[in-house]
Order: C-alpha cells, then sequence, then structure tokens
C-alpha cells in the first residue's frame, strides 16, 4: 500500500479524540480566529513529523530490517491498546499565550503536545516501515490536518457529535491491522526462507 495513504489514513483516525485533537478545540472555542490556529497546526506538525520520521528513518537504517520489522509490528499492536485510552487536553498549556501572536502561540503549544504523543510515534513507526520518507511525512502531516481542521472550523458544536468511543475503538483497530498486517507479512517472509 501505498506510504503517503496508509500515513494519512492511520494518523488522521489515530487523531480523533486525542489530546492534540482536544487542545484544536481548545483553541478554536477561546480565541474564534480558525485560519492562524489551523496554520499554526500544520506548521507545528509539518516540523514534528519531519523530526519523528527522521528518526523512524534512521532507525530503519540502524537496525537490521528482521528486527525492525518486528519492532514496527509490536509499536502498532502496542498503539492499538494505546488508542482506547482517552486523552485529556492540557488547559494550562491550551489557554497560554505567548503574547507573540496566535499563530506563535498555537505552533508551541501544538508542537509541545504533540511530543510523545502517539501520533507522533506512529509517524517514527509509518516512516521505519515505509518509503519514501517525505510521503510518511506529507501523510501524517495531512492526516492530522484532516482530523483537526474541521474540529477548528466548526468548534464544540463538531466535537460534541463525534462519538469519541467509537473513533478510539476504529483508530485501535486500524492500528491492530497494520500490526497484524505487518506480522504476517514478517512470517510469511520467514516461512518462504
Amino acid at each position: 500500500m501505498n506510504a503517503f495513504l496508509v500515513s494519512l489514513v492511520a494518523v488522521a483516525v489515530a487523531e480523533i479524540g486525542d489530546k492534540t485533537q482536544l487542545l484544536s478545540l481548545t483553541l478554536a472555542a477561546k480565541y474564534r480566529r480558525p485560519w492562524p490556529i489551523c496554520v499554526g497546526i500544520f506548521i507545528a506538525t509539518l516540523v514534528n513529523h519531519a523530526m519523528a520520521g527522521g528518526v523512524g528513518a534512521l532507525l530503519a537504517n540502524w537496525i537490521s530490517p528482521r528486527a525492525m520489522q518486528w519492532a514496527v509490528v509490536v509499536s502498532f499492536i502496542g498503539m492499538a491498546a494505546w488508542a482506547l485510552i482517552p486523552d485529556k487536553a492540557d488547559d494550562e498549556a491550551a489557554t497560554k499565550h505567548s503574547g507573540h501572536g496566535l499563530v506563535i502561540a498555537t505552533i508551541i503549544t501544538f508542537f509541545l503536545a504533540e511530543m510523545g504523543d502517539k501520533t507522533q510515534l506512529a509517524t517514527v513507526a509509518l516512516a521505519a516501515q515505509y518509503h519514501p520518507l517525505w510521503q510518511v511525512v506529507v501523510g501524517t502531516t495531512l492526516g492530522m490536518m484532516v482530523a483537526n481542521v474541521p474540529v477548528v472550523w466548526l468548534g464544540a458544536r463538531f466535537a460534541e457529535r463525534i462519538p469519541l468511543h467509537a473513533a478510539r475503538v476504529t483508530a485501535a483497530l486500524l492500528f491492530l491491522g497494520l500490526g497484524l498486517w505487518n506480522l504476517y507479512g514478517l512470517l510469511h517472509a520467514t516461512g518462504s526462507r
């Protein structure tokens, strides 16, 4: 499957109900200026996921292909479990405004909130497994935008209509499916040797 498409779908589904999506909602509700918030989210995500993708690509070069395949299988299955755990927005971080403008405040807040988040770790795992790297980074960045832009533009009314439990289960099933798909490929490759 195409690295771009897998990355876009995996991150877009995983982001639903995630703390960074809740942060997007909080910023939109507080400032009611969607353009600067969307620009800030885009820049923060692009930089964050480019760094995460770079880490994934480096790991792919340093670790044997077989060990990397096992790591990807374990990480996807682990993310399936993690996706079932609800996130909560960090209210203090969400409402802190740096005074340098809404775009800068959004970039800083969103970038920090994304550190160690499941979508960032998914980007590392996707970049380790799929190539070329630019397709993974563009796919994960657009996946974040697909999940966050509607929340910013439509605000709390849109977020209340999303059944977050169902979204988390869907994300968990997606990651589990990716993990099992990679496991099948790993076992199939081992059996054919």
